[in-house]
């Protein structure tokens, strides 16, 4: 599938005006029809064009959304489950309108169990206000995308963050969901054990699902403690290779690295100019350890020794709070930063994940082929999983970049595939990588779409996303 055209799906007119008229009854002013309400529900942080839905609706409980999904079923008409809208593959479009469910007001922490480490909140709840309620118990919920993402679109994208070399994705840190499926009933996919065997695995079938198979109404979670020190720091190298070299060595060697995050010289400039650091210009790596005083502190020199060998310049790593925060709020700020070095142009920000035994090559074989092609893309990535990002800038007015972009973006996939990666490490499926998917899965997406038909055969759950529902 083209990024520059999203095909718009057939759309069901009488439905649409029927379910419109009952949940106005139902919801009154819960249920918005303005164009520039609708617009912001579309809205998408990359290319994609928006598609619109034809109402919004904001649901104040899970009864709430079991009401909306009769009603649709009733109708035949879509759902489009609605976090933060800060998704990256088009997941929130409305190719064949409908109504867009925003769960932003489920934004309750219902439970927390701090002797079992766990908790379960509402959709809407977001990672920093998870944190934030989080902090007078000693625990904190480790997974960490750019956006401050709401915990439901996080578990339905199988998002990841910088803390994923310690302590996973939310694949891993999901225990159990809620969610209503087409049929309009709620489900519970797990209890709150720390390890079952009892049938399917429903919860990772719903981790992941970008709103297909239900929208989720509770999401229980896996908490850590908060460590009792943390050393962090960044460190240049001479080359992407040399950088990827020490990531490999670092992991071999067990080290037990919280964050490291691989900067190319062209992000660490947009970086140094947006977040006012001074850091050489040149391939970079940003580091977090986490343990006692004395093990971040034996953890930092072993990994200084580490890039020594590697030929990366010192290491420069501090305990101070302060001075972390700063450089890791200017890592959470790469978007931002690297769209200053073209003002005026917008991102196609896409990603890949390859064994990071091959992650050196792919990253230099992409900055070849970005060369190569007059592209002005900065790379930065979460190198110790051997996942990275690309952010492509051109002006969407000129064919011809566009197209350039499209074209890179296909060859980036194709690289990956050739290592036996992954077309996505984090930004999931949505509309922009179906073709992607098939290249990576061949005939597993046949067996995805038989869950989907066995789970919503009218196909009201958000369609037109990870994969055509008739192949």
């Amino acid at each position: 599938m083209s990024l520059s055209d999203v095909e718009p799906g057939v759309r069901n007119e009488e439905g649409i005006a029927a379910v419109i008229g009952v949940l106005r009854q139902r919801f009154g002013d819960q249920l918005q029809t303005g164009e520039a309400l609708r617009a912001q529900h579309a809205h998408t942080t990359t290319y994609i064009p928006g598609q619109l839905p034809d109402a919004v609706v904001f649901p104040e409980s899970a009864e709430d959304v079991k009401l909306i999904v009769r009603a649709c079923a009733d109708h035949r008409v879509p759902i489009i489950p609605f976090g933060t809208g800060t998704s990256l593959e088009g997941q929130v479009n409305a190719p064949s309108g409908g109504i867009s469910m925003d769960l932003m007001r489920l934004n309750k922490v219902l439970e927390i169990n701090a002797e079992d480490l766990d908790c379960t909140v509402q959709p809407g709840v977001t990672r920093e206000q998870l944190n934030s309620d989080l902090r007078d118990t000693g625990l904190f919920f480790p997974i960490d995308p750019g956006a401050n993402a709401s915990i439901g679109g996080m578990a339905s994208t199988r998002a990841s963050g910088t803390n994923a070399v310690r302590y996973g994705t939310m694949r891993e840190n999901v225990i159990a969901v809620t969610a209503v499926t087409a049929s309009g009933e709620e489900i519970r996919t797990a209890r709150r054990a720390r390890k079952s065997s009892a049938g399917y695995d429903l919860t990772r079938l719903f981790v992941g699902s970008e709103g297909t198979l239900g929208v989720l109404t509770s999401v229980t979670l896996r908490l850590q403690g908060i460590p009792q020190a943390i050393s962090g720091g960044v460190c240049p190298f001479p080359s992407v290779e040399a950088a990827c070299n020490a990531v490999v060595m670092t992991i071999q060697m067990g080290i037990p690295v919280a964050r490291i995050e691989l900067l190319d010289a062209l992000q660490m400039k947009a970086c140094n100019a947006y977040s006012n650091l001074s850091n050489p210009e040149s391939p970079s790596l940003f580091l977090e350890f986490h343990g006692t005083d004395a093990g971040v502190a034996e953890q930092a020199t072993l990994f200084a020794e580490i890039a020594s060998e590697c030929g990366g310049g010192e290491f420069l790593w501090t305990t101070n709070p302060e001075q972390r925060t700063k450089l890791w709020k200017a890592r959470h700020d790469a978007y931002w930063a690297s769209l200053q070095l073209r003002p005026g142009a917008k991102g196609i920000s896409t990603d890949v994940c390859v064994p990071i035994s091959r992650l050196a090559e792919c990253v230099v074989e992409t900055q070849e082929d970005i060369a190569a092609n007059g592209l002005i893309a900065p790379i930065v990535g979460h190198a110790g999983d051997g996942n990275f990002h690309v952010l492509i800038l051109l002006d969407t007015d000129v064919p011809a970049e566009i197209k350039a972009a499209e074209d890179f973006v296909g060859r980036l996939n194709a690289r990956a595939l050739a290592m036996d990666g992954t077309c996505t490490g984090e930004h999931g499926i949505g509309q922009g990588k179906q073709t992607y998917l098939s290249r990576e899965m061949g005939e597993g997406v046949s067996v995805m779409r038989q869950i989907k038909h066995a789970l919503d055969p009218m196909n009201i759950m958000n369609p037109g996303k990870i994969f055509s529902f008739d192949g």
